[in-house]
């Protein structure tokens, strides 16, 4: 296939009244001209028609204003355009950045589910249990305590590089709670303490090393949050998010594990029971029932 397009001569298109000089053909098989056809008139319209899926399209664009975030600008757009009566037949279509930007959250709300996934079954694998995993993951919901104050007092909106935070959030707060509930089942399995003794001590030896790790990990991302240099309020999001959140998971991880460990395993541990006293239970109800008919 190739392209062909057909152009009168220079001398045939000098002004716009040329164009009702061109000759047509009727069903009839008459030759007219142009202007016996249609109403010609001069106005303004678009120098080009763009057409997708056979529709006519329009492309409006604009460049955001200093310190107005995406979000925030197509939210203003939309309710001044519901205050307005579209024609029959047209229709209003966000496109551009804020499209790729709505992509890109969805994306990463599937990496955050993933994310948990993963950390859960690498826990499970580490541990060799279900249970404390889950005591683990309970950090995860905590540092969204300290993520939405901190966006708030900052001025920083969910974006992208926010979203970015959160991601990384997930794998970060998790290692405060790992290293308590490790250090619990190291006393309890190697020396044999009790369970309250046990998590009790392991978090008071275990708060130096949480809190050293988590202080070097927040001064490590401190200048980035400044938001200093030039471009550098884009990564600003990520690290006021991982502080945020890291420093409230771990002063709460402090109160919260611990009191978690012991209520689960205590569950736990009476549920083993009910079921270890209901399986001896069932033997002897089969056995009683066997000498009753022999009986009979």
């Amino acid at each position: 296939q190739f392209p062909i397009m057909v152009r009168l001569r220079p001398e045939d298109r000098l002004t716009t009244q040329d164009l009702g000089n061109i000759s047509v053909k009727t069903p009839e098989g008459e030759t007219i001209p142009v202007s016996s056809l249609v109403f010609q008139r001069e106005g303004r319209g678009p120098t080009e028609i763009r057409h997708v899926n056979g529709q006519r399209v329009t492309d409006v664009t604009a460049q955001l204003g200093e310190g107005v975030a995406l979000g925030d600008a197509v939210d203003r757009i939309r309710g001044r355009l519901s205050e307005m009566q579209l024609p029959a037949g047209f229709s209003i279509v966000y496109g551009g950045t804020y499209r790729e930007q709505q992509k890109a959250q969805r994306d990463f709300i599937i990496a955050i589910l993933m994310a948990l996934a993963l950390v859960y079954m690498v826990m499970a694998g580490q541990f060799e249990r279900f249970l404390d995993p889950l005591v683990v993951m309970f950090t995860v919901p905590v540092a969204l305590v300290g993520v939405i104050p901190t966006l708030i007092l900052t001025g920083t909106t969910l974006n992208m590089q926010s979203i970015m935070g959160l991601v990384m959030l997930i794998g970060i707060v998790v290692n405060n709670a790992i290293v308590l509930v490790d250090y619990v089942n190291i006393k309890r399995r190697d020396e044999g303490q009790p369970l309250r003794r046990a998590t009790l001590e392991a978090a008071r030896l275990r708060l130096r090393p949480i809190l050293m790790t988590t202080l070097t990990t927040v001064l490590g991302l401190f200048p980035m949050a400044l938001g200093w240099g030039a471009g550098a309020n884009l990564q600003a999001a990520l690290a006021r998010v991982v502080i945020g959140g890291l420093l409230a998971s771990t002063f709460i991880t402090l109160v919260l594990i611990p009191a978690l460990y012991i209520s689960a395993t205590r569950v736990t541990e009476r549920a083993r029971a009910k079921l270890g006293t209901w399986r001896q239970w069932v033997p002897r109800l089969s056995s009683t029932a066997g000498s009753r008919q022999g009986a009979s």
